[in-house]
C-alpha cells in the first residue's frame, strides 16, 4: 500500500485517520494542506476517485467566502479556484494509488490492499 493522507493539523478526523493506519502498522505519508497542498494532478486523481469536485468540498469550512466563490463560478474555472483555496477541501483525503476517500472512512480502508 502507498497511503497518502492530506489533512490539516487541527482536524480531528485527520488525526483519527493517522491513528487508524499507525495502529495497524501501515506506513503512510502525511501532507499538510495548509503548508504544501495538492498538486493539480493529485487533485484531478482524487476527484476522479471520489466522484467529482463536489464530493471534495467541505460545506462546513471556516472560509465561507472562498467556498461560495468555488460553488458559484463557471464549471471550467472551479478546479483552479480549489487549487488556490485548498481550505475548502474536506479532510482527510486519503489516497492509495488510484483509490481515494474523503473524510474518516475506515470501512473503505479495510478493503484496500
Amino acid at each position: 500500500m502507498n497511503i497518502q493522507i492530506f489533512g490539516k493539523t487541527k482536524c480531528f478526523d485527520t488525526k483519527k485517520a493517522e491513528r487508524y493506519f499507525k495502529e495497524r502498522g501501515i506506513k503512510y505519508q502525511y501532507i499538510d494542506l495548509k503548508e504544501k497542498g495538492m498538486s493539480k494532478g493529485e487533485l484531478n486523481a482524487v476527484c476522479q476517485a471520489v466522484g467529482g469536485l463536489d464530493a471534495l468540498l467541505d460545506e462546513n469550512c471556516r472560509d465561507k467566502d472562498a467556498l461560495a466563490l468555488v460553488c458559484y463560478i463557471a464549471e471550467e474555472d472551479r478546479m483552479e479556484k480549489v487549487l488556490e483555496n485548498q481550505q475548502v477541501i474536506k479532510t482527510p483525503v486519503v489516497r492509495n494509488g488510484k483509490k481515494a476517500t474523503v473524510g474518516y472512512r475506515p470501512e473503505v480502508w479495510k478493503g484496500w490492499e
